[in-house]
């Protein structure tokens, strides 16, 4: 009953997360002078294009500036920088909801731990990077705690924070 439950709430709140995020490109379009003035803060040689080399600094901005490149001349004008920033947006809304099902998956592994009171221990997860916090009894508590969670398909690693009362 408490697996169901942790699962539909972490559910619904992903679905609520890609439902915000996937409105966002729409919002974009609709405000062309907010576009405008960041593409032109981006276009720091003020040529009208946007360069990688000018876009450099934002973290996975390359898969977005090669589907938004449409004309394959490796540069992007204005309407292709709306159109990238549709697809980062989209890219990081898929990332949080990868790290949303993590985390759900994790804390079904702890329910399923007979002798681990899951409900005090805490569970946060950032591209694939588990940390559980909170309190345990003892050590063979939060030994079966980072078994379980390093156990889930989809955890790179997992932190310990978990405090033995």
């Amino acid at each position: 009953m408490k697996l169901n439950r942790a699962i539909t709430r972490t559910a619904g709140i992903s679905l609520a997360v890609v439902a915000v995020f996937a409105a966002a490109p729409v919002q974009a379009t609709d405000e062309p002078k907010t576009s405008n003035r960041k593409f032109e803060q981006l276009d720091k040689n003020r040529d009208g294009f946007l360069t990688r080399e000018e876009l450099r600094h934002a973290r996975d901005y390359g898969r977005a500036f090669g589907e938004a490149d449409e004309n394959r001349d490796g540069k992007l004008d204005a309407g292709e920088c709306i159109k990238a920033e549709a697809i980062y947006d989209r890219i990081v809304a898929g990332r949080y909801v990868e790290d949303s099902v993590v985390t759900a998956k994790v804390k079904a592994a702890l329910l399923k731990e007979p002798a681990l009171k899951s409900l005090d221990v805490s569970v946060e997860t950032l591209r694939g990077e588990v940390l559980l916090s909170g309190f345990v009894k003892d050590e063979g508590q939060k030994q079966r705690a980072m078994k379980a969670a390093g156990t889930v398909n989809g955890v790179v690693s997992v932190k310990d924070a978990l405090v033995v009362r």
